[in-house]
C-alpha cells in the first residue's frame, strides 16, 4: 500500500512538472528566471520519475538517487540566484556578497556530492547517514534564507510579480526541512512525509506556472540591505543552534537514563536562554552589523535607513528626550556607540555642557573659547579620534585636549558641530560595542549628521531665544498701556494742583477737586486689576450700563476744553453690556483725540442711533483729519501716532480691541483737511428691547459734510 502512494505521489510530481517544463521551453526562455525554472523543472521531473522507477523495480541505486536529491536542490537554489542576478546588475549588492553566497552554497553542494561519489567508488560508509541528513537539512535552510532575503527586500511593487515563485519555493524546502528533522530525531523518515512528498511537489507546480505567466515582462527588482543580511543571518544561525539543540537534546534524554528526561528538559531550558540573551545583546548586535558592513558591502552604511532614521528623529517636536541629548545619541549611533556628550554655545562665547548619555563627565564643565581644540576647530573641520590621538599626538599638531574631555576615560570621538562656517558645539562620542575602523565614508556620514543637527539646535535656540523677546515685547506692551492711562490721570491731577492756589477757597473747587481724585484712584485701582487678572476674569465684571447717561457724562467732563464736544438731539435710554471705566476710559480717549485735531473755533458732535440690535455712537469732529493709508495701515496699530513725540499711539488700538471684545466694531471715514468721524458700534444689552430705530447714515466721505450742515 505504501509503495503504491509512492508511485502515484512521485509519478503525480513527475507528470506536472514535465508539464511545466515545456510550458517553459516553448514559450518563455527570454529571461534567466525562467532558464533557471526550466532547468529545476527538469531536474524535478527526472527526480520524481527516478523515484518512480524505484518504488517499482528497486532500481536506481542509493548513489544515482541520493545525486538527484542533491541536484534538485541546487537546481532550485540556482532558481534563487537568478532572481538574485538583477540585483547584482543594478550594482545593489558587492561582489563580496556574490562571493560569500556563491561560496558557501558551493562547498555545501560539492562537500555532498564528493562524499556520495567517493562512498559509491570505494563502496564504504565514510559519513553516517545522519550526516547526510544534516546535509540535506543545511540545504533546506539556506534554501529558505535565501527566500527570505529576496522577499523582505524586494519592493512592495515588486512583491506581486515574485510571491508564487517565492511561496513555491519556500514550500518546498520547508518541508524537505521537516522530514529531514524528524528523520534526524527519529532515525529514519516517516512514511507520512515520503509518501506525501510528491503531491506536495506536484500541489505546487500551478504557483510556478502562474508566476512565468503572469511575470514574464517584468524584471525583479529588489535590494539587500544591510538589516536583510542581518536578519537572514540571524535566521541562519537561529536554525542551525536549534537544530544543534534538538541534537544534544535527544543524546541526553538516550543517555540520561532515569533522569533523562529531567536532563533534556533542563538542557533546552539552559540552551533557550542563552539564545535569547545572544539574540537580545546590543554588544553582539553592533559587532556583528560591523562585521557585515566590512565584509559583505562596498559601502558601510545604508544611508536610505539612516537618513530615515535621522529625520525620524529630528521631526520629534517633543521635550523628552531633550534636543541636545537625543543629538548626542545620532551622533553616537553612527559608530556603534551609545554614550556621548554635547557641548553648545552660551552667550559669552564659551561651550557649555548640554546634555551627557550614558557617559561619566562633570555636570558643570566648560570648554573656554580660547582653547585650543576650540582654535584647532576653527581651522579644521577635522575629527579628532582620541585612541590615536594618544599614540601620535604630533599628527594633531601637539593639540591640547581640555580637561572636560581628557577627564573622560571613555572618551574616544570628538566631533565639531558647523552652523555655516562658524562652530556652534562640540561633541564627544564614547568607545563603541565593537571595535569599528575608521574611514572617510565613517568621517563623510558625522559631518553631514552633525551640520544637520547642529542646524536644528540652532533653530531651536532661536526660538527659545524669540520666545523670551516676545515675553519682554508682551510686558513691555503692558507697560505702555499702563504709562497711557496714567499719562491722562497725571494730566488730570496736574491740572487741579495747578489750580489750587487759585480756588482753594472756592467750596465747589474742593468737591470737584474729590471728585476728580476719586475718579483717578478708581482709575488705578481698575488698571491694576485689569492687569493682574486675564481676560476671562475681567469679563465677568461686565454688568447693564445706559450708554445715553455715560456719553452725557464724558460730555460735561470734556466741556473745559475747547471745543467742547456736542449730543445732537434727545436719544432714548440705550443699555449696553460692559465695564463700565473701561467703556468710559475708550470712549473718552476718542472724545480727547477729537478735541486734540480739531482747534478751538471747530466742532465736535455726538450722535447715538439704534437698529438690529447695535447701538451706533458717531463722533465727529471738523479737525485736520487722516489719510486713506494712515488709517489702513498705522491708525489701529501700536506706537503709531500722530501727535508726534506726545503721543504713544495705544488709544485708537486699545480702544478696538475692547470693543471687539463686546462684540463691537470702530469705522472710520476721515479727509485731510476737513475731518474724521469714528462709528462705534456696541450690542446693545437686551437686544429685544424696543428701541425707536433710525437709519444709519452711509459711511462715505459725504458724512462730514451732511453731519455738517445738520449740526448748522
Amino acid at each position: 500500500m505504501f509503495r503504491d502512494l509512492s508511485v502515484i505521489s512521485h509519478g503525480a510530481a513527475a507528470a506536472v512538472f514535465a508539464v511545466l517544463a515545456v510550458l517553459v521551453a516553448t514559450r518563455y526562455l527570454r529571461r534567466d528566471i525562467d532558464r533557471a525554472l526550466f532547468l529545476a523543472a527538469t531536474v524535478t521531473t527526472l527526480w520524481a520519475s527516478v523515484m518512480v522507477a524505484q518504488s517499482l523495480w528497486g532500481q536506481p541505486g542509493f548513489f544515482i538517487r541520493y545525486l538527484l536529491e542533491l541536484l534538485r536542490d541546487t537546481a532550485w537554489i540556482l532558481l534563487l540566484f537568478a532572481m538574485l542576478r538583477d540585483g547584482f546588475r543594478q550594482g545593489r549588492f558587492t561582489s563580496q556578497v556574490k562571493m560569500v553566497l556563491g561560496a558557501s552554497t558551493a562547498i555545501l553542494i560539492v562537500t555532498l556530492l564528493a562524499l556520495g561519489t567517493l562512498e559509491f567508488a570505494l563502496e564504504i560508509d565514510l559519513v553516517s547517514g545522519k550526516t547526510k541528513v544534516i546535509g540535506q537539512i543545511a540545504l533546506s535552510l539556506l534554501g529558505l534564507s535565501l527566500v527570505e532575503q529576496i522577499w523582505r527586500n524586494s519592493p512592495a511593487f515588486g512583491r506581486s510579480s515574485m510571491k508564487y515563485l517565492c511561496i513555491g519555493i519556500a514550500t518546498l524546502f520547508a518541508f524537505d526541512f521537516f522530514m529531514y528533522a524528524d528523520a534526524l530525531l527519529f532515525g529514519q523518515v516517516a512514511d507520512s512525509f515520503w509518501n506525501a512528498r510528491g503531491f506536495v511537489n506536484a500541489a505546487l507546480m500551478p504557483l510556478f506556472a502562474i508566476n512565468v505567466i503572469n511575470t514574464r515582462k517584468q524584471p525583479v527588482d529588489f535590494r539587500l540591505s544591510r538589516s536583510a543580511v542581518f536578519h537572514a543571518g540571524t535566521l541562519i544561525f537561529a536554525g542551525g543552534y536549534l537544530l544543534l539543540l534538538a541534537v544534544g537534546g535527544y543524546y541526553v534524554r538516550a543517555l540520561g537514563g532515569e533522569w533523562g528526561e529531567a536532563l533534556q528538559v533542563l538542557f533546552i531550558t539552559v540552551c533557550l536562554a542563552f539564545l535569547l540573551t545572544l539574540l537580545l545583546s546590543r554588544r553582539i548586535r553592533g559587532r556583528l552589523m560591523v562585521f557585515i558592513s566590512q565584509n559583505f558591502f562596498d559601502y558601510k552604511y545604508d544611508y536610505r535607513e539612516e537618513w530615515l532614521k535621522l529625520t525620524k528623529e529630528l521631526a520629534d517636536l517633543s521635550h523628552e528626550p531633550p534636543l541636545p541629548e537625543r543629538v548626542a545619541r545620532i551622533l553616537a549611533g553612527l559608530v556603534e556607540s551609545n554614550a556621548g556628550a554635547l557641548w553648545i554655545k552660551g552667550e559669552q562665547k564659551d561651550f557649555h555642557l548640554q546634555a551627557s548619555v550614558n557617559i561619566a563627565t562633570s555636570r558643570y564643565t566648560i570648554i573656554d573659547e580660547h582653547s585650543d581644540l576650540v582654535s584647532f576647530f576653527r581651522e579644521k573641520e577635522w575629527i579628532i579620534d582620541l585612541n590615536e590621538y594618544r599614540e601620535d599626538p604630533l599628527s594633531y599638531n601637539l593639540l591640547e585636549i581640555p580637561d572636560a574631555i581628557t577627564n573622560t576615560p571613555e572618551a574616544w570621538l570628538i566631533i565639531p558641530l558647523y552652523l555655516d562656517k562658524e562652530l556652534y558645539g562640540i561633541a564627544m562620542v564614547g568607545e563603541p560595542y565593537a571595535k569599528v575602523e575608521l574611514n572617510w565614508e565613517n568621517f563623510d556620514l558625522i559631518k553631514v549628521v552633525a551640520r544637520q543637527t547642529c542646524n536644528l539646535i540652532a533653530q531651536n535656540d532661536a526660538q527659545n531665544r524669540l520666545s523670551r523677546a516676545m515675553q519682554f515685547e508682551a510686558v513691555s506692551k503692558a507697560s505702555a498701556f499702563m504709562v497711557h492711562d496714567l499719562k491722562t490721570l497725571i494730566a488730570q491731577l496736574s491740572l487741579l494742583v495747578k489750580n489750587a492756589p487759585r480756588h482753594r477757597n472756592n467750596p465747589a473747587f474742593i468737591d470737584d477737586m474729590i471728585a476728580t481724585t476719586d475718579h483717578a484712584v478708581r482709575k488705578m485701582a481698575n488698571l491694576v486689576d485689569h492687569i493682574r487678572k486675564p481676560s476671562s476674569e475681567t469679563a465677568e465684571q461686565r454688568a447693564a450700563i445706559n450708554l445715553t447717561e455715560l456719553v452725557r457724562a464724558l460730555i460735561e467732563d470734556n466741556s473745559r476744553r475747547s471745543p467742547a464736544p456736542i449730543l445732537l438731539g434727545e436719544p432714548p435710554e440705550i443699555s449696553v453690556c460692559a465695564d463700565k471705566e473701561q467703556l468710559r476710559s475708550v470712549l473718552g480717549h476718542l472724545i480727547n483725540n477729537a478735541q486734540d485735531a480739531t482747534p478751538p473755533a471747530g466742532e465736535i458732535t455726538l450722535n447715538l442711533k439704534t437698529a438690529r440690535g447695535s447701538v451706533v455712537l458717531f463722533i465727529q469732529d471738523t479737525g485736520s483729519g487722516m489719510t486713506e493709508d494712515f488709517i489702513s495701515t498705522r491708525l489701529f496699530k501700536p506706537f503709531e501716532s500722530t501727535k508726534g513725540l506726545t503721543g504713544m499711539g495705544i488709544g485708537a488700538y486699545q480702544a478696538r480691541e475692547y470693543i471687539q471684545e463686546l462684540g463691537g466694531s470702530i469705522d472710520v471715514t476721515s479727509e485731510p483737511g476737513l475731518g474724521s468721524c469714528f462709528s462705534v458700534r456696541i450690542p446693545l444689552a437686551n437686544p429685544g428691547t424696543k428701541v425707536p430705530e433710525t437709519v444709519f447714515p452711509k459711511t462715505s466721505e459725504t458724512d462730514i459734510d451732511e453731519n455738517k450742515r445738520a449740526v448748522n
